[in-house]
């Protein structure tokens, strides 16, 4: 599979939110709220800023060395060691354990991360860059890992007894899925693959992190990505004075929240609010928030401790010597929230980097958007819109009823100045009398629209099929779709030509045909 690519404005696209296109766009007011800009140039400060701060590199090294071998992968160990450098950076992206991979922007987010690497050792060769994905194994929403979407079907593993950091959650119910899978897939070579993948990932695995670790490392090892599970006893030592200040001060709630009103006056809504204390208790089989400080909750070991969606980027960026965070437009609004609070801990606050965001198209459905005259950049519009469009396009007779609507709109202005001339009173009659006019007029045009969809029946349905394909659920394609159906193509070349067409600092919506 290979590709061709254009690009529509994220904000053409009406997907998303004014805080995230003004944060692209250099919107002034936003400045306060992030340390640099996302831009490769802003990179040569962060470097320099970041290499005043004191990482564990030793521990950071060995603690991941240790999960690898744990997993029974040995062929990165090069490039973990590289860590041990202090010329040596990483660029991070994190995101929950998904099954599968979950949605599409999942690999969006690790292909962006891995070339932000590649593209800042081009610009910055004394320096090395390491691509990272962390793992949200202490997350404990299963509802939010548990399925995918797939062929118009739900996949879902059914685990009655997951409680808990989902990294922590056993494989051993899974076979039933991978079953069911198995069936959908069929017979191809790819599908072949897909499936070894996935058995070896899940079935030669006790949880949820260790799969999820070889899935992802299988299919990105090649670029050097390195892959962290945090939910480990020494990392956390290294952050124990700040989750024991965040339980006894509250001082993150604090901080937070006043970032947040400034975020309100400036005109942008908060993505998530702080709690007073930003901390859970992680047991083996659950996760519960500490409501309260007690002698308990400050003696606690540092395994189990669990930092909540607050503190875990100021976890990530205590114990990492990291440059950026890779994240979709959710992400980048919360982190915003957070600069003050990294000021007050003395720890680098990073480059924020958007995601790269793309609609994938097959040739045959841009043949039908061709035939029917709809562009890649009009399928963004309302559904309803488009089919409007469509029929007024397409219809023999026009059956817009714009002209005449103005005519009577021009009519009743001097009917008006001619009755004001008697009582002035009779202006808001005559108005009146107009509206009426007016609005039995757009009936008449629904009526027009609706026996034109009627003689269009068969162009309108494919417009609804193509807007369901690349809009399913409503949704952008990326938020729903499993990257499967696309692997089933051409294989592993899938993750190449993706990586060839997206750029770490182009922030446009892409179309690849």
């Amino acid at each position: 599979m290979s590709f061709n690519k254009s690009t529509v404005k994220l904000s053409d696209t009406k997907q998303f939110s004014k805080l995230i296109t003004d944060y692209i766009n250099g919107e002034e007011k936003l400045r306060p709220f992030y340390s640099y800009q996302p831009t490769i140039e802003s990179f040569k400060q962060v470097i320099e800023d970041k290499s005043k701060e004191t990482i564990n590199r030793k521990l950071l090294v060995e603690v991941i060395s240790e999960q690898y071998r744990k997993t029974g992968i040995n062929n990165q160990q090069s490039t973990i060691n590289n860590l041990l450098g202090e010329n040596t950076f990483t660029v991070c992206t994190g995101h929950q354990l998904c099954l599968f991979t979950g949605p599409l922007y999942f690999i969006y987010k690790i292909i962006t991360t891995i070339n932000l690497a590649e593209e800042l050792k081009k610009h910055y060769p004394d320096s090395n860059f390491v691509p990272v994905y962390w793992m949200a194994s202490e997350d404990h929403d299963f509802e939010e890992i548990n399925s995918i979407n797939l062929f118009g079907q739900k996949l879902v593993w059914y685990n009655h007894t997951a409680k808990g950091g989902v990294g922590r959650l056993k494989t051993d119910t899974l076979n039933l899925m991978m079953a069911e899978l198995e069936k959908i897939l069929g017979e191809s070579i790819h599908a072949h693959e897909l499936i070894e993948l996935f058995s070896d990932a899940y079935l030669k695995h006790d949880n949820l992190a260790d799969a999820t670790r070889y899935l992802v490392h299988t299919l990105f090892d090649e670029y050097g990505l390195v892959i962290i599970d945090a939910d480990d006893a020494r990392l956390k030592n290294e952050f124990l004075e700040i989750i024991k200040d965040d339980i006894s001060n509250q001082t993150n709630f604090n901080i937070v929240n006043k970032t947040i009103e400034e975020l309100k006056r400036a005109g942008y809504d908060a993505q998530v609010n702080p709690r007073e204390i930003n901390v859970f208790e992680l047991t083996e089989n659950d996760r519960v928030r500490i409501e309260k400080i007690s002698d308990e909750t400050l003696n606690l070991k540092p395994e189990t401790y669990s930092p909540n969606v607050v503190l875990r980027p100021l976890y990530q960026q205590k114990i990492l010597p990291n440059l950026a965070y890779v994240g979709g437009p959710g992400e980048i609004a919360y982190w915003l929230e957070y600069k003050t609070m990294f000021n007050h801990h003395a720890i680098n606050f990073p480059v924020l980097i958007p995601r790269n965001f793309a609609m994938m198209m097959d040739e045959k459905s841009i043949q039908q958007l061709n035939k029917l005259g709809i562009t890649t950049s009009h399928l963004f519009k309302d559904t309803e819109v488009l089919i409007k469009e469509f029929i007024t396009r397409n219809s023999i007779i026009d059956i817009s009823l714009k002209v005449e609507e103005e005519k009577i709109v021009s009519t009743y202005q001097l009917i008006i100045e001619k009755a004001v001339k008697f009582d002035v009173t009779l202006k808001g009659a005559v108005e009146a009398e107009m509206q009426k006019v007016l609005n039995n007029l757009k009936n008449i045009e629904s009526k027009l629209v609706k026996a034109e969809k009627q003689k269009q029946e068969t162009n309108i349905n494919q417009i609804r099929k193509l807007k369901d394909k690349f809009f399913p659920d409503g949704m952008l394609q990326e938020r729903y779709d499993n990257f499967i159906p696309f692997y089933l193509k051409s294989g592993n070349q899938l993750i190449g030509d993706l990586k060839e067409q997206f750029n770490p600092f182009e922030f446009e919506m892409m179309i690849l045909q």
